[in-house]
């Protein structure tokens, strides 16, 4: 029995206790079962009683009295307690419960996937680093998080769409240019320019592209670097988030946005819904109606249009291209845009409690970790790529809550022992890999029998619980934005595993001793411990290796 299944089948209770008279309810969509703590308290609990008692008029235990008489007559039910003020304790039958194992091989990389955050339609836009020079550490800890939830989220039903906001507009960009142009001629970097090797291999892919570069007039010389060398990072970009496993739907240009005048319309846009004002020879959004500190400039007095400007553009795309919910992911420093941006929402006539989200990520510390050669004065993301791997980064980043300074040791996470919890988890899903592979040498095959009465080892039902627990798992994690839950849950689940093949043997002993149903029963669970880690793993973008 599945956790769905043992939902359906209290949901039934329920409109059986209201169609006896025994219970005045509303009979509720869905049920929530839950594992217990305490293995002792049974398989699964719920707290259904509780919710109902004061719509019904009863104490809770009466209300739970009413459906654990009920409950204990469902097949595969092996008892029903109540517990404390009324919560529902129940312990299925093995056979009910191992049933589960072939559930879960059956769906194979389904299992887990959910409807819970289904009709949500979702942008969420993370990383966004101006494309003057290498990703590095300080956008590592989003580009693990930001993709890992987008992956949780559709996963759990959302229709989700991962978005990149290109900042190629600015002054940063003039002097992105200006500091390949200058190394071009073999000058120093200007002052406030971009130093690092990178700029000198941009400098040569220039050259190379436009042999008359220095001949040209300044203004010239300058848009054509420009125009070489800014391709030619934003994919040096592109690639190394395609080796770290991050792959965008959408890259969005700022420049673009102001080029088509989305910036002046949102502007007019804003003063149609009464929230813009002129003061000073500038235009005013007065943001401090919806909890901003201070009035945000949107144009300046000399018409220039400010970086708040392409700000409220972007979200008024973001809502113009369908996108009901947006969630943007910033680093540590943005604090200050919390906000400003929920502000836009509201004067965009949004509900800044629903239509956006704003996360802020703290600062990652990594010890051990070099100074880039390339860069100079960055921990760049390729070199942490080649020196710890991306699979140790991403779920070293994706088990810790984005709010919480981090301090890792670089070292620490290359090493091959169960310390680390990234090869802890992976060994798990290799040793599964191993298990399964020696079986079918020694001849036993999950095709030839499954019997799930057979699962009565302590470690056998508590493996087999906490492996019906994943969806909810998934669930909630999608729900709270909180990669971090899975990734914790799959180091339990390799515990949970690891007792279990300490005790119980797949395998026969001996070259000639029988093969039974037991034997393959316990391939069906070892196949689904299997399944289910590979899945968890597939959700922080992080690979399940059959050998290590």
């Amino acid at each position: 029995m599945t956790p769905e299944e043992l939902s359906a089948a209290i949901r039934k209770a329920l409109t059986e206790a209201v169609a006896a008279g025994d219970l005045r309810v509303d009979v509720p969509a869905e049920v929530r079962v839950e594992r217990p703590r305490n293995r002792d308290h049974g398989d699964w609990s719920t707290n259904i009683a509780l919710q109902l008692a004061k719509g019904a008029g009863m104490p809770p235990r009466d209300v739970a009295t009413a459906l654990a008489t009920r409950l204990g007559q469902v097949p595969g039910v092996k008892a029903v307690d109540i517990a404390g003020p009324g919560f529902l304790n129940i312990t299925l039958d093995a056979a009910s419960a191992g049933e589960l194992a072939r559930s879960i091989v059956e769906a194979g990389a389904d299992y887990g996937h959910n409807d819970s955050e289904a009709g949500h339609v979702i942008n969420v836009e993370f990383i966004s680093a101006n494309p003057t020079g290498p990703l590095h550490l300080g956008h590592t800890r989003w580009a693990a998080l930001g993709d890992a939830m987008s992956r949780l989220l559709k996963a759990s039903g959302a229709t989700v769409t991962t978005e990149y906001y290109i900042n190629d507009a600015g002054a940063q960009m003039d002097k992105f240019a200006t500091s390949v142009l200058a190394r071009a001629k073999g000058e120093p970097t200007p002052e406030g320019g971009y130093p690092g090797a990178y700029i000198d291999d941009l400098a040569a892919q220039v050259l190379a592209a436009r042999p008359d570069l220095l001949e040209l007039p300044e203004a010239e010389a300058l848009a054509a670097a420009r125009e070489v060398a800014y391709p030619a990072q934003l994919k040096d970009i592109q690639d190394t988030l395609a080796d770290f496993g991050v792959a965008f739907d959408v890259w969005f240009s700022e420049a673009e946005l102001h080029d088509s005048g989305a910036v002046e319309q949102a502007v007019e846009r804003l003063r149609g819904q009464g929230h813009v004002f002129d003061e000073g020879g500038a235009v005013w959004l007065r943001t401090t109606d919806f909890g901003d500190d201070k009035d945000r400039v949107l144009v300046r007095a000399n018409g220039e249009p400010t970086y708040f400007a392409a700000d409220a553009a972007y979200y008024l795309s973001k809502k113009d291209r369908g996108f009901d919910e947006k969630i943007y992911l910033l680093g540590a420093d943005h604090h200050g845009y919390i906000n400003r941006l929920k502000a836009i929402a509201a004067c965009a006539g949004d509900d800044k409690a629903h239509n956006i989200e704003v996360q802020i990520g703290q600062l990652v510390n990594l010890g051990g970790a070099k100074l880039s050669k390339r860069a100079g004065n960055i921990i760049e993301l390729r070199d942490l790529i080649n020196w710890i791997g991306t699979d140790a980064i991403r779920y070293s980043l994706s088990r810790y809550p984005a709010d919480s300074p981090l301090s890792l040791d670089g070292e620490e996470l290359r090493k091959q022992t169960n310390d680390n919890p990234v090869f802890y988890v992976q060994y798990a899903h290799a040793r599964t890999s191993n298990v399964a592979k020696l079986a079918g040498e020694d001849g036993v095959d999950r095709a030839d029998g499954f019997d799930p009465s057979l699962l009565t080892d302590p470690t056998e039902a508590a493996l087999l619980a906490i492996l019906g627990d994943f969806p909810r798992v998934v669930a909630h994690a999608a729900h709270l934005r909180e990669p971090h839950r899975v990734a914790r849950y799959l180091e339990d689940l390799a515990g949970h595993f690891h007792k279990w093949y300490d005790t119980c043997r797949v395998r026969p002993m001996t070259a000639d001793e029988e093969i039974t149903d037991l034997h393959r029963t316990r391939l069906w669970l070892n196949d689904a411990t299997r399944q289910v880690l590979a899945n968890g793993l597939a959700l922080l973008g992080v690979s399940a290796p059959e050998r290590m």
